[in-house]
């Protein structure tokens, strides 16, 4: 039982989703601080005056549990955008480039599907003979797929 749990965190996928969270969560909290150090004061100042930030006091002045910080949810849209830049070119693109190298395509688009006749699953192949569902055979593929 323990020889097969440790087969399974030794595949070379485990380790490579493992890496690249680690490196995400670095990254992360990089992110966190340009954006709370650097973002968040550019979008306070853009409110002006001696306002917290760029929202408005719906309570009692000075009560931070009633004041609708636009600001905040400005910061937090502009720290999802650039992490998820962050880890698309510094972990999947190089990911690609490395997976290809070794004869596997990933995240490659799927292939063009088509639907079965008999219970209308959408989601088979273009090429299959028989549906994966319900064993149905299918018809040969007509003319020539268009690019």
């Amino acid at each position: 039982m323990l020889k097969g749990f440790k087969n399974f965190l030794m595949r070379g996928d485990v380790i490579v989703v493992a890496v690249g969270l680690i490196v995400a969560l670095a990254f992360s909290t990089l992110i966190k601080a340009f954006t709370d150090s650097v973002i968040n004061p550019i979008i306070a100042r853009a409110q002006g005056g001696r306002s917290v930030g760029l929202g408005w006091q719906l309570g009692q002045a000075g009560n931070k549990a009633t004041y609708l910080d636009i600001g905040s949810f400005i910061s937090a849209v502009i720290y999802f955008i650039i992490f998820m830049a962050v880890v698309y070119f510094l972990i999947v693109v190089p990911y690609k480039h490395y997976s290809a190298r070794h004869g596997v395509m990933a995240f490659e688009e799927p292939g063009p599907v088509k639907t079965c006749p008999a219970c209308l699953s959408e989601d088979l192949p273009a090429a299959a003979v028989t549906c994966r569902y319900c064993g149905t055979e299918q018809p040969p593929k007509t003319g020539t797929p268009r690019p």
